[in-house]
């Protein structure tokens, strides 16, 4: 098997959010793909083979060192480059079945942009519970399949330090930490240690969720976003109707083959 290592939301090595790749021509056991997951130790392992019958050429499966989720921005925003520049597909959509029904990725110029299911959350009590996981009482919470928490400034999301075991309690999924931001429409971070990941450094998926609460806030549809891990990456979002566009770059750090 093949296997690209790639950095995502970002046109600069080292930074970025990196995803592992594995393209399939027919699927491997799931224990097969969680070890291979847990072997790369990264944030994300996208594993995708041709789709035979369906709306979508490819499905796509996407697993953390310690299990598999049922939406990533990143590792498919990954997928799609490594289908254009590594496997010389020459689509300008490509079409993926998966377990959050069925997603594109279009190429725009040199920029390829996510259609994913947006994900408003709904208003959530600020618990005793989180302020103690996160330290920092936020002025608003909402919930999706993410707990989202809002801030005043960029100064507070940079000095989050989370109780980790705390936040897995709270946050069963993930957590995300957003405020507005000078020379961005917001910024934000990413917290997901019952999945297996203390700090992802720029996810797609938590901007289902970003997208529309900054939309309605902001009142324009056409937004930047800045994920403030120590990697950091630049997402160029766009709020339609219920799905939400994610663009970004994304380069190759590494191609290889698994001794599997």
């Amino acid at each position: 098997m093949r296997i690209f290592h790639v950095d995502a939301f970002t046109n600069r090595l080292f930074s970025g959010n990196p995803a592992c790749v594995v393209p399939l021509q027919e699927w491997i056991s799931e224990h097969a793909m969680q070890a291979i997951a847990a072997e790369n130790n990264v944030s994300e392992t996208a594993f995708f083979a041709p789709e035979i019958d369906t709306e979508g050429e490819f499905r796509i499966r996407w697993f953390t060192p310690t299990c598999e989720v049922d939406l990533c921005g990143h590792a498919t925003l990954a997928t799609a480059h490594v289908l254009i520049h590594h496997l010389k597909h020459h689509a300008d959509q490509i079409r993926f079945e998966s377990a959050s029904g069925v997603l594109r990725v279009n190429r725009e110029g040199d920029r390829l942009v996510l259609d994913f299911p947006s994900r408003p959350g709904e208003p959530a009590e600020i618990t005793d519970e989180l302020v103690r996981a996160l330290g920092i009482r936020p002025s608003e919470a909402y919930r999706a399949r993410d707990v989202m928490c809002v801030y005043q400034s960029k100064k507070d999301i940079l000095a989050l330090q989370p109780d980790m075991d705390r936040l897995a309690r709270v946050a069963p999924f993930g957590l995300i930490a957003t405020a507005p931001a000078v020379g961005h429409d917001f910024v934000c971070r990413f917290f997901a240690p019952a999945k297996g990941v203390d700090e992802d450094p720029v996810t797609g998926s938590a901007h289902c969720t970003l997208i529309p609460y900054w939309a309605n806030r902001l009142k324009k549809h056409t937004l930047v976003s800045h994920q403030i891990s120590k990697r950091a990456g630049e997402l160029f979002c766009r709020l339609d109707g219920d799905r939400v566009h994610i663009g970004g770059a994304c380069v190759t750090y590494s191609e290889g083959s698994l001794a599997v």
